[in-house]
Parts: structure tokens; C-alpha cells; sequence
């Protein structure tokens, strides 16, 4: 190889490509990741050394994700940065009360014109018939500057801003606080803020939680390389064979076109949209919490097995932990939360949920998927005060397990439908289209899909005994059969998976 073209190899694994942004489940993201394991080795010993390091690999991730639109991290990061300085310099409450209330408007702003201009826009015209057009200003001031307005993507959401904004805000609540302490470097808030594994798609990471081990010695035993490689699999599972696979085969044509199939597969997409989505996103956080462990850094868990939960509290408890929590202490609790009685604690949830689910997307489905969220909060907080010997009933138990995992379900119908329209058409096939003898017919038609759907639920639903045993067995045994699971499981993803790799859902968020 001369050395022009390994510096062209180099210039193109530096470079941003919109078509090709840097994903977990492409090839460039595992070789970018043995690049920094390699050079990792170098630096473990010596911590300012090593979060410079990763400080700088996270903003390269993150370039190579969505491109200019880095820059606008760099401007939170400096921004909530000083706003904690500022914080611990001040002691007055009313001056840090300001403080506080500057830099948390001012983050809801930067992710309220990025993430959700154009829907209001949008919501104004068609509310009062006028003919508003929203301007991109961030990509044309870039254009500007670089004096190639073509260069520049159009892209106005940038991803990952929901999470690192949300982290952004916590750091700076939780100084107000007094919970932790304003950091001192701007590269330790930095790589807090941009930490790569979980930058683009969660899990949310509390900085309470996370700034202590940044000072920590790095630190990776056997026993927790193979605890990490065993989440990096059955993530890469769960994403590439379950939900890609459930997307493209059969939940994308479905909800595509609603009316041009039967209400048995209506109600199959349903179910398979309801497994694609926890794997997709579950896939994406268990990888995130095995890199991160491989680089010395412990993250929280952010599933429990979601569809195994008796209630919608419940249900909440398991499904994107490190959202339900952060919604719960930065949003419940200061509304009022559960302190001034039942209506205040009813009020309190709903408007937690509607916030909730526009944070998940500028849509009204997804008001709406929040807002009905809310309401099955409610009922279940009602349900709860039932007498206990009522409720601690198996029959009831099974009951309200099915029916909270079926609300969950029609829930999910307007999360994934674009519109209203496409939500109700997929509920009217299934009402008023379904016939119990096309259920042979989806099977034998769809048997791979079939299979696939039996096989991921029955994973969910398994006893967690049996989830910890397969776990153990794999980190216990020796590392030539792990290189084994390994290889058998990257065979079979490069088997099953599409020339064009889906991207992770919450990368929309």
C-alpha cells in the first residue's frame, strides 16, 4: 500500500459521511473501537491522560455521527460547564436560583428549536391557515462560514440531543443541589457529557453516578470482560437478527400500508413492532453498557423486562429506567409528586407523560402515547389501593399482567404509526378485518417471522433464574468456547443481516 492511499484511509475514517454515519452494528464502528482499545493501552495508567483520550474519540464518535452538528455539543458542554462553576461561586439562593433558571430555559430551548420548530410551525399553520416557513438558521450560519452552503447536511435534529441535553440539565440541578460538587476541569464535564457508548442513544447516565469514576484507576477484570462481551452479543442479537429482521419482513410493510393487509397481520405487526422496539433499543443500551465496561466505566441497567410487568407503574419501573427516573426526579417530584394528595399526584403524572412522550418525538401521536401513558398511571395507581388480599390473587396477578401488556401494545400502534390516520387504520383491520382462519396462512406465509416472534418473547418472558444461569454459564466458561458463541453469533448476523443497515430507533429522539 503507498502512502497516498493510507493517508487517503485515514483522512476517510477521520471524515463524517451522511450516508454511512458510525453505527454499533457496522464493521467501521468495531474497527474504530479496536483502534481506541489499541491506544487505550497506552494511557490506561495515567487518568488525565486517559479522559483526554476518550474525551477526544467520543467527540470524534460523535463528528462521525452526525457530522458539523458536533459543534453544538462543544457549545453545551462549555455553556452547562460554566453554569456549574458559576453555581458553586455563588451563594446567595436567589442569584443561583437565576443561574439555575438561565442555563435549564436555555437547554430546553436549544433541544425545543432543534427537536421541535418545525412541529409548531407546522401546528400554527395548519391552525390558523398561514404560510410560516421554518428556516434551518444553525446549517445556514455553517454554510455561511464555510462558504459552501451545499456542504453543510440539512438534517435539523441532531443526534443524541435529547440525551446529552437531559444529562446536561441533571449536572446542573444536582449542583444547585448540593448533591455534587461543581467540577473543576472542563474536560472531566466534557467527557462526561460526550462519553461515547451512550451518547447517542442513552442510557441517560447521572453524573452523581458517573464524575466519581473518571478519578477511579481503570480497572477490568476476566470476570467483567466477559460479563461485557456477553451484553455486546445479546445486544447485537437482539438488534440485528430480532428487530431488523421483524422490521424489515414484516412491521414496515405492514403499518406501510395498513389496508392492504388482513387484521391477522395487523395485529402480528403489532406484536412484532412491541418486540422490535425493546429489542432495538434494550440491543442498543446492552451494548452501550458493555463498551463502556471494557473501558473501565460502570452505566446502570435500563430494562427489566418491560412486558413482564403487572401495571403500567410497573411497566414504567422496567422500560428506559434512566428516562422513567430522570422524568421522576426532575419533573414529578418538583410538580408536586405524590406529597399533596391524590389530585396533585394525578396532575402530576399527566403532565409528566405529555411531556414525556413529545420528548420521544414532534408529533401528536406521541403527545397522545404519553398522555394515555399517563392515564394508565393513574388507573393503576387506583388499582393498587385495592385490598391486598384482591390483588395478591394468581388470577388477578395473570389478568393484570395480559391486559397491562396489551395497553402497552395499543399504545405502541400510535408510537410507530407517522399519523393518526395510520394508527386507526391499523386498529380498524384488526377490529373489523380479523379472521382467526388467516392466522394457518401468516404462519406458513411468514414462518421466519413466526419463529422469530416466538423465539424473542420466549426469551422476555423466561423465568429470570434461567436469564442468570445462561449469563453465569457464559461468563464461567472457558474463554476458547466464548471465542466460539462468539464466532457462531457473528456468523449468523452476517447470515441474516441486509446490505442496508437499519438504524437504531431512538436515534430519532
Amino acid at each position: 500500500m503507498d502512502i497516498p492511499s493510507i493517508w487517503e484511509r485515514i483522512a476517510d475514517f477521520l471524515s463524517y459521511n451522511n450516508l454511512h454515519p458510525l453505527l454499533f452494528t457496522h464493521v467501521e464502528f468495531w474497527l474504530f473501537f479496536l483502534i481506541l482499545g489499541i491506544g487505550l493501552v497506552f494511557v490506561d495508567k495515567r487518568n488525565t491522560l486517559r479522559v483526554l483520550y476518550l474525551f477526544a474519540f467520543s467527540l470524534l464518535f460523535y463528528y462521525k455521527s452526525c457530522g458539523l452538528f458536533f459543534l453544538l455539543i462543544l457549545l453545551s458542554i462549555a455553556f452547562n460547564y460554566l453554569t456549574g462553576r458559576l453555581l458553586g461561586h455563588y451563594k446567595k439562593h436567589r442569584t443561583r436560583k437565576a443561574i439555575l433558571s438561565i442555563a435549564v430555559g436555555l437547554n430546553l430551548l436549544l433541544l425545543a428549536y432543534f427537536k421541535y420548530s418545525i412541529f409548531f410551525v407546522d401546528s400554527i399553520n395548519n391552525l390558523f391557515d398561514t404560510t410560516i416557513k421554518h428556516t434551518n438558521v444553525f446549517a445556514e450560519f455553517l454554510g455561511w462560514l464555510l462558504r459552501n452552503p451545499s456542504s453543510v447536511t440539512m438534517v435539523l435534529l441532531p443526534v443524541g440531543i435529547s440525551f446529552y441535553t437531559f444529562q446536561a440539565i441533571s449536572y446542573v440541578v444536582d449542583v444547585y443541589r448540593g448533591e455534587i460538587a461543581p467540577l473543576r476541569r472542563i474536560v472531566d464535564f466534557g467527557f462526561y457529557l460526550s462519553f461515547f457508548p451512550q451518547l447517542i442513544a442513552g442510557p441517560i447516565v447521572r453524573a452523581s453516578e458517573f464524575i466519581p469514576q473518571i478519578h477511579s484507576p481503570y480497572q477490568l477484570n476476566s470476570r467483567e470482560a466477559s460479563h461485557a462481551l456477553f451484553l455486546i452479543l445479546i445486544g447485537l442479537f437482539k438488534k440485528i437478527i430480532l428487530s431488523d429482521y421483524l422490521a424489515l419482513n414484516l412491521v414496515d410493510r405492514v403499518f406501510g400500508n395498513p389496508t392492504a393487509y388482513s387484521g391477522v397481520e395487523n395485529l402480528m405487526a403489532s406484536y412484532g413492532y412491541t418486540l422490535q422496539i425493546y429489542c432495538d433499543f434494550s440491543g442498543y443500551t446492552d451494548i452501550a453498557i458493555g463498551i463502556a465496561l471494557l473501558l473501565g466505566y460502570r452505566l446502570s441497567i435500563n430494562f427489566n423486562f418491560p412486558y413482564k410487568a403487572s401495571s403500567i407503574t410497573d411497566f414504567w419501573r422496567r422500560w428506559h429506567i434512566s428516562l422513567s427516573s430522570w422524568l421522576r426526579d426532575y419533573l414529578y417530584i418538583p410538580l408536586g409528586g405524590n406529597r399533596h394528595g391524590r389530585l396533585v399526584m394525578w396532575s402530576s403524572l399527566m403532565l409528566t407523560m405529555l411531556l414525556g412522550g413529545l420528548w420521544h418525538g414532534a408529533n401528536w401521536t406521541f403527545v397522545f402515547w404519553g398522555g394515555a401513558h399517563g392515564l394508565g398511571l393513574v388507573v393503576s395507581k387506583m388499582i393498587d389501593r385495592l385490598p391486598k388480599w384482591f390483588l395478591a390473587n394468581p388470577t388477578v396477578i395473570i389478568l393484570r399482567k395480559v391486559l397491562c401488556f396489551h395497553y402497552v401494545v395499543f399504545l405502541w400502534i400510535f408510537f410507530r404509526s407517522s399519523n393518526f390516520d395510520q394508527a386507526l387504520q391499523v386498529l380498524e383491520q384488526i377490529c373489523m378485518a380479523f379472521d382467526v382462519r388467516h392466522v394457518l396462512e401468516f404462519v406458513s406465509g411468514y414462518w421466519a417471522v413466526s419463529i422469530l416472534l416466538l423465539v424473542g418473547y420466549f426469551l422476555h418472558w423466561m423465568p429470570s433464574q434461567w436469564v442468570e444461569r445462561i449469563r453465569g454459564a457464559f461468563i464461567s466458561v472457558h474463554w476458547g468456547w466464548k471465542f466460539a458463541v462468539t464466532l457462531l453469533i457473528a456468523l449468523v448476523i452476517l447470515r441474516v443481516q441486509t446490505a442496508d443497515l437499519q438504524p437504531f430507533i431512538y436515534f430519532d429522539f
